[in-house]
Formats: C-alpha cells, structure tokens, sequence
C-alpha cells in the first residue's frame, strides 16, 4: 500500500515538473501567397508549396506544440487556381497540414458563398471573428479555435479587413458585412484569454499607414494579444515588430519565405518569444525532399487546369500583336484594348497596362481561356487608386524616358492622350497631356486602373508606390474576358500617344 502510494506521488510530482518546465511554442506561417504554389511561380523567386510543406511536417513530427497558420490571400491569383474558382488550392492545403487561415480580401474575389464552399472543402478551419451575414448579423465562419499542444492551450481568433469592401469588386460581398476589428479583437480577448496560455490574432490586416485598421493600430488599442500573425500589406518583417506586448509579424508574399514564430511558455506564462524568416536554403536544410501528397495533388491540379483551359471564353476580331520590340517601345493595339478594358472595368478616369506585361498575341476567332492567361500570365491584380495630376505626368515621363530603346514599362493608355519628344533629355520628354479631352490638371486628383504590380513601384514607377488604393477588381484575364464578352472590340486604334520626332531605332533583338 505505501509502496503504490509513493508511486501516485511520484507520478504527480513529474507531471507537475513537466506542467512548469519550459515549453516551446512554434508557429510556422504565411500570408498573401495568392496562389503561387510551385517553386517556378513568381520568376521562381516562391519556395513551392510542397517544399513549405516538407520542411513544417518535419518540424511538426520532432515538436508536437507546433502550428501552420495562413493569413490569407491564398485562393486567387495564379491561372492554375482561379481557372476553377480556388477549388484546386483546397486539396492543396488539405495535404500540407495547415491548422487554420483567415480570409484575405482576395479570397472573396468568387463571391462570398463560394468562399463558404471552399471552407466547407478544408480539413481546418478558416477563423473570421469581424465578417457577418448583413441578412441576420451571423458569422460568416468559426470565429476561433483553441488548439492543446503539448500542455499549452492556444486561442486562435481570425479577423479580415473591412478594406474588402472595396478591396475586391464590391458586387462579390454584398451579403456581408466586416466589422470594426478592433472591437471585436477586445470580444476574442474577453472570451479566450481567461481559457489560454497563448492568444494569437490571425488577421489579413496588414501595416500600410494609409488604412485605417491595421494590425499595429490592433495591438496598441488592445490588451492581451501575444502574437499577431499578419497579411495584406505584403511587408516583409524580418524580425517582427513590437506594439507594447504584441509581437506582429509577416512574411512579404508570394512563397518568398516561411514565417516562424518561437515562444516560449513555463508555468502557463510566456517568458520569451521571437520571430524570424526562413529563405529557400534554410527549407531545405530541414528537409530538402519536396512533399510528395503535394507533388501529386500538384500534378492532378495541373491536368485538370489543362482542361478547363480550352475553354472558349470570348471572340476576338483581329489578331493582335504582342511582338517584344512592339510593345515595349510603341503604343500597340493589344495594349489599347486591354488599357480600355481595364478602364472599363474600374469606372476610372484613366488606366494604363505596360507593354512587359503583354505576353502573347490575341489570336482571331475563338479566345480560348489559355490564349488570355498567356497575354496575362503573371496573375496581376486591378486596382484603382487615386493620384495627383502632377503623378501622372511624372508616370508618361518614366514609360517614354528610355525610348528608343525597348522597356518593359512602356505604357499604353486610356482616357488620355499625350505627346513627347525623344530628342528631348529623359524627364522633360512629355509635352501636351489630354485627360478626357481636357488638359491635365497637375494639383487635381484623377482616379487610375493599373496593377498591383506598378502599386508597388514596379518597373520603377516609384511615384505610383504608396498611391490610396480606392477599388480593387480581379486578375487581367478575368477582366479582359468580362470586356470582350460585354463590350467587344472597338475604338481601339493607335492614336492615343504622338511622338513629335523621330530618332535612330537601335538594332535590337
């Protein structure tokens, strides 16, 4: 009898000595991949989704306290997962192990309820705390997910941008509503915090100064969320950043990195936790054989986006060239169809699409899906943003500022007209701009179509980087398909851009 007394303590004291040991906390994540799932995608710059995966399930199976979460802006983006409406991305996360994602702004770009279907599809949950039916006021998903690990209890609460409501095409949110997150980041808290070791907020927020919810703004109004796993704004944070107690991180986007989260718990209280960003080697040297669930399920995906890209999607008149050295230096009747569709699309005063971005020609007769993702393979987004008068002439100086030579950021246009003169010194190039048959107004604010691409500075628009971002519709090929469908083809001629001189064309290749 005292012998098997002796053994119960002893049994107790243990598992009270491993209730108070220091336990390790990791959480693996990404954020705002927008479909880019192979290590080819995005100039090969992503790791690839079965090498993501490889490398957590190793990590998972030598620490049983580990997570994968998405912070959305997963379910858009490349051809081979929009072409069926983010139906091919859910097998795909299904094999890799995640353990939950909120929604990112794109991820409604199908329309809410095909987000519901999608989510119905996942072996894990996707959190949303702020997104209600506008009908009855009822969450659209799961609001949260408390996650036992290893003796720690982790709450999980999801929230989405209000910035959705235009930050995708309006028409796809009509029946919900996105409440204010940082009143519902204090409900979450009330709720979990009395139940958990650890509260994450897993947000599609993002840091950019010019919104008006943003993860930092969260945690400084907020007390008790431990770590914020962010998206959105596609900010790289190397290390994280610190709000008071709330440690924020994010990868940037496109697969670039894997993002890790260490905390340390004892005693049920975090006595440490730091962030930091795995490259395409670090992966490797945890597991550097790609998952094999995700190489078939890929190949899979991949037959089936053969076959839904045969499908005819439009009619096309005239062939149209996409010829390098035409696009990248001319105004082309490719890019003025594409620039007017853009505009169309977006209700702007103007849009623009540069000539690198035009890869493959408009064939006559049927346009079959594949043909429009070939002209537009990069998965680009439009948006509509709000700029000076005095950016846009800065923007027409930068797309002639190299010709004669060939640049992939050469424009093409629409809603405006203007002339240059390439004899002239590159920046003072630009003479009469038009915009609406009126002069360019330099201090009034015009609304513009373009890509994410160019938001960010790409093709070193530099003056367009940082410019308030007012609508957001899907990719170009979506966009451009809806156009040739609903409008046609017309008035697309050259005539929109005058060269007053002509120069010595190089010799190029």
């Amino acid at each position: 009898m005292i012998k098997k007394f002796f053994g119960v303590l002893i049994a107790l004291l243990m598992f009270n000595v491993s209730i108070c040991a220091a336990a390790q906390l990791v959480i693996f994540h990404t954020n705002d991949m927008h479909s880019r799932i192979q290590d080819t995608d995005d100039n090969k710059h992503s790791i690839g989704l079965a090498e993501l995966a490889a490398a957590v399930k190793t990590a998972k199976a030598q620490n049983p306290a580990t997570l994968w979460l998405d912070a959305g802006d997963t379910f858009h983006g490349m051809p081979i997962i929009t072409i069926s409406r983010g139906e091919s991305m859910v097998p795909l996360m299904n094999a890799a192990g995640y353990d939950a994602m909120t929604a990112g702004n794109h991820d409604f770009n199908y329309g809410s309820a095909q987000l519901e279907r999608l989510a119905k599809q996942l072996k894990f949950p996707i959190l949303d705390a702020n997104v209600v039916r506008k009908s009855n006021g009822k969450r659209l998903f799961k609001p949260y997910k408390i996650f036992k690990l290893n003796g720690i209890k982790v709450g999980v609460f999801g929230l989405s941008t209000p910035e959705t409501a235009f930050k995708t095409n309006p028409k796809n949110v009509t029946e919900v509503e996105f409440l204010n997150p940082v009143e519902v980041s204090k409900e979450m808290i009330k709720v979990l915090r009395p139940k958990c070791d650890v509260l994450i907020a897993l947000m599609h927020m993002g840091v950019d100064a010019s919104s008006e919810f943003t993860s930092e703004r969260i945690a400084r109004e907020t007390d008790g969320i431990d770590l914020i796993v962010d998206g959105h704004s596609h900010t790289v944070l190397t290390d994280g950043i610190r709000v008071k107690d709330t440690l924020i991180v994010q990868t940037g986007c496109y697969e670039h990195f894997l993002g890790k989260a260490t905390i340390e718990v004892e005693d049920h209280k975090i006595i440490s936790k730091k962030s930091e960003l795995l490259d395409a080697d670090a992966i490797r040297a945890i597991n550097p054989v790609p998952d094999k669930q995700i190489l078939a399920v890929l190949k899979d995906v991949n037959a089936k986006a053969e076959t839904l890209l045969n499908e005819v999607v439009a009619h096309s008149d005239k062939e149209l060239s996409s010829e390098r050295l035409l696009v990248r230096r001319n105004e082309s009747e490719l890019g003025n169809l594409a620039a007017d569709a853009f505009r169309w699309a977006a209700k702007s005063d103007i849009a623009i699409v540069n000539g690198g971005g035009l890869r493959a020609d408009l064939p006559k007769g049927d346009v079959r899906k594949r043909d429009i993702m070939a002209i537009f393979p990069f998965g680009n987004t439009l948006r509509v943003a709000e700029v000076k008068g005095s950016a846009i002439r800065a923007m027409l100086e930068h797309s002639v500022e190299y010709y004669p030579a060939s640049f992939g950021g050469f424009l093409d246009v629409s809603g405006l007209t203007f002339s240059y003169d390439p004899t002239q010194p590159g920046g003072h190039r630009v003479k009469e701009i038009s915009i609406g048959g009126q002069p360019l107004d330099d201090n009034k604010t015009y609304t513009i179509a373009l890509a994410d691409f160019q938001t960010y500075g790409g093709d070193d628009y530099t003056m367009l980087k940082g410019a308030k971002i007012v609508g957001e519709l899907g990719t170009f090929d979506e966009v451009f398909a809806d156009y040739l469908n609903q409008v046609g083809m017309k008035d697309y001629a050259v005539g929109r851009i005058m060269r007053l001189k002509n120069v010595p064309i190089p010799d190029e290749k």
